[in-house]
């Protein structure tokens, strides 16, 4: 836990696995058709990296996020977790140099891009496309580990 150190702060790509095609209800965004492959789900946490992240990890919880709505599919997990620990709200800068193909409005809410769910069908391409838009950026790519 993060009370005995200090609270880390950043942004986060989650690498999701959704094995089968699949349409999801994904709150008012509505239904959305779900291709077999990977997503990139780009995020951040101004409070709590370890506990935004833990929550994404977790099965019990309330749909809260639109990410929320995907991970409760069967067909669909994470796989890895890319953080880069910063004060700065990075998420946009990151969502918009990984490419992919865009998920209209899933995820950018509070913003005004496209989208911060990104979708690649081999996950060599995703993961190379992420670690690219960090260097890109020139900001720190780490492993989260539970």
């Amino acid at each position: 836990m993060e009370n005995n150190r200090k609270v880390l702060k950043g942004s986060y790509c989650l690498i999701i696995n959704n094995r089968k095609d699949s349409h999801l209800k994904i709150g008012s965004l509505g239904e959305i058709f779900f291709k077999k492959g990977y997503y990139v789900y780009v995020g951040s946490a101004l409070n709590s990296l370890t506990l935004r992240l833990k929550r994404h990890l977790s099965t019990n919880k309330k749909k809260h996020w639109h990410v929320d709505y995907l991970l409760f599919s069967k067909y669909a997990y994470i796989k890895d977790i890319m953080i880069n620990v910063d004060d700065d709200r990075l998420e946009c800068e990151i969502a918009k140099r990984i490419g992919g193909t865009e998920i209209k409005d899933f995820g950018s809410s509070d913003c005004n891009c496209q989208s911060h769910l990104l979708y690649f069908e081999k996950l060599e391409k995703c993961l190379n496309s992420v670690k690219m838009a960090f260097k890109d950026l020139n900001i720190d790519l780490n492993k989260f580990n539970e």
